[in-house]
């Protein structure tokens, strides 16, 4: 609980100041986010919309300034809300939202996510989510108005990104996909409201496909797809929360992937004696699935709760409120990944964990889906970001944002976590968790070296067909998923590399505390999730204040 300092504090006052501006500007965040508070259906997606965000950003680091700071807690809270709101001004003064295209997961993405999390529970509820898509005409419309905007600025996002988010915006609206939730009502006195709003978002969709591939992919960038040195840097440090010596990070990428890449080899020789990666991964295919989405499902679920029941008492202590997870299967998602996505803040929205189906309607191999429990569920996202969902003793700006670095890298350093603690024991799980990390160390090198334009070892440069390559070869990822990712690299520049950078930082931070004679590795698991999230600029030193 908070303390009474804390009740009255002029720092935790501001971050709950700012986090009620910004639900009132950006609705469909503050949905998304699980805020417990009255806000409108629509968000401003325009110029104005976005200088107006802008400016309250100015003006809340503005007031911060002028602050005392009395205790520790105050001093992390307004630690992290400078640090947050300085990177997110720096990325508005760039022009960043007036070429915000990307796919997979970007805003249209978003949009279609956020009706999927409105609650549903009273007709009240149902009302809000037919808002929510009969505002879609009103959001899409300020959103192109920006993008006509950047291009005017000569801001342009690639032409590959428009393409794809035209065809994402195609499917959603041909393949009705808010079909199923507004089926779920039922026959009630709003069917006929629902159905109708629904129709209104996949016209909204449709013209926002045409727009996408017919009037804003021509004049979209076709030359190199990097975003360039500067750009990237303003990105990077959005997702980090630090700015790192890239170069060093690009080396250290090249390495990694192959340190992980004798790991594989050495776990593949067990699952047959002298076979290769591939006919390990062909014999564990043959071997380890489930039959049909509920099979799947039911799996997913089961491992998430064993998952739970294993750690929690052992290097966790793990609150009552987040011993549930929910898993929900993603049907017709054009995203190759599964995601997480935190409790509300009154806690009626469990913590979920969202797989997409990938085209896949009978066979679920398994070996390779465990890591991923792990680092979406427990002891991954749902620890940590539900973690400080219920940490009250953190501000509400903590308990409702995150830094990817900061977060990503922890869940990487779950799914290693597991490992040392034996999770990866049915039959090639371990090798499954082994090429994810190869996937991800590969994310890095493309990722920096496609927006920095670095070259390969070999001297070659980056182009898609050679990410696809690298990604294949080395990282391992399964071919359903490759040109999903590869794009959505390509359209987010920082944000693929934040996962193995920051397990990096969260493996250094533990191995400086356990050289003190007193480590526990569960008391610093407490203290390391009790601090909230932070850029990783300041993790490794705050850790080593409080433990």
């Amino acid at each position: 609980m908070r303390t009474a300092h804390q009740e009255t504090s002029p720092v935790f006052a501001l971050c709950d100041q700012y986090i009620s501006g910004l639900a009132e500007l950006d609705p469909v965040s503050a949905g998304i986010q699980g805020l417990s508070a009255a806000f409108g259906a629509a968000t401003d997606y325009s110029p104005d919309g976005y200088a107006a965000r802008a400016e309250l950003i100015t003006q809340t680091l503005a007031r911060l300034g002028s602050l005392l700071v009395t205790d520790e807690s105050e001093r992390i809270a307004a630690l992290y809300l400078r640090e947050r709101l300085e990177a997110e001004l720096g990325w508005h003064e760039a022009g960043e939202p007036l070429c915000q295209v990307r796919t997979p997961f970007g805003l249209l993405s978003e949009l279609r996510g956020s009706v999927d999390m409105l609650p549903t529970h009273t007709e009240e509820d149902w009302r809000n989510i037919a808002a929510r898509l009969s505002a879609l005409p009103a959001m899409l419309d300020g959103w192109r108005a920006s993008l006509e905007e950047g291009l005017r600025r000569g801001l342009a996002a690639a032409r590959r990104q428009a393409i794809g988010q035209a065809d994402q915006a195609a499917q959603y609206a041909f393949g009705r996909t808010h079909d199923p939730l507004t089926a779920s009502y039922g026959s009630g006195p709003l069917a006929d409201v629902l159905a109708s709003a629904a129709a209104t978002a996949y016209s909204a969709y449709s013209e926002l496909a045409r727009y996408l591939r017919e009037s804003y992919a021509p004049r979209a960038s076709s030359g190199p797809e990097g975003v360039g040195p500067q750009r990237y840097m303003v990105n990077s440090r959005l997702t980090l929360g630090a700015e790192l010596d890239l170069h060093e990070a690009y080396d250290w990428g090249w390495d990694e992937l192959a340190r992980i890449e004798s790991e594989i080899a050495a776990e593949a020789n067990l699952v047959r004696t002298g076979a290769s990666v591939a006919e390990a991964s062909a014999i564990l295919d043959a071997t380890e699935f489930v039959i049909g989405e509920d099979a799947y499902q039911a799996w997913l679920q089961e491992r998430h709760d064993e998952a739970i029941s294993r750690v929690s008492g052992v290097v966790f202590d793990i609150p009552e409120e987040l011993r549930r997870i929910e898993v929900v299967l993603m049907r017709g998602s054009a995203s190759g990944a599964p995601y997480y996505s935190p409790p509300s803040e009154d806690l009626t929205r469990p913590g979920q964990t969202w797989w997409p189906l990938g085209g896949r309607t009978e066979r679920f191999t398994t070996w390779n889906e465990l890591t991923a429990v792990f680092h979406e569920g427990v002891p991954g996202h749902h620890l940590q970001d539900g973690g400080t969902v219920v940490a009250p003793a953190l501000s509400r700006f903590a308990r409702t944002s995150l830094v990817s670095g900061h977060c990503e890298g922890w869940a990487l350093y779950a799914e290693r976590l597991a490992d040392e603690l034996g999770l990866f024991s049915a039959p090639g799980t371990r090798l499954g968790m082994l090429v994810a990390s190869a996937t991800r160390a590969a994310r890095v090198v493309i990722d920096i070296g496609v927006h920095m334009d670095l070259p390969l070892p070999d001297g070659s440069r980056w182009s898609f067909a050679k990410a696809c390559e690298v990604l294949r070869e080395r990282g391992r990822i399964v071919e359903n998923r490759l040109v999903p990712e590869v794009t959505r690299y390509f359209g987010w520049p920082g944000q693929a590399s934040s996962y193995k950078l920051g397990e990096r930082a969260w493996f250094a931070a533990r191995a400086s505390a356990s050289r003190k004679p007193y480590f526990d590795l569960k008391h610093w698991h407490t203290a390391a999730l009790r601090l909230g999230p932070l850029g990783l600029g300041s993790l490794t030193e705050e850790l080593a204040r409080i433990y």
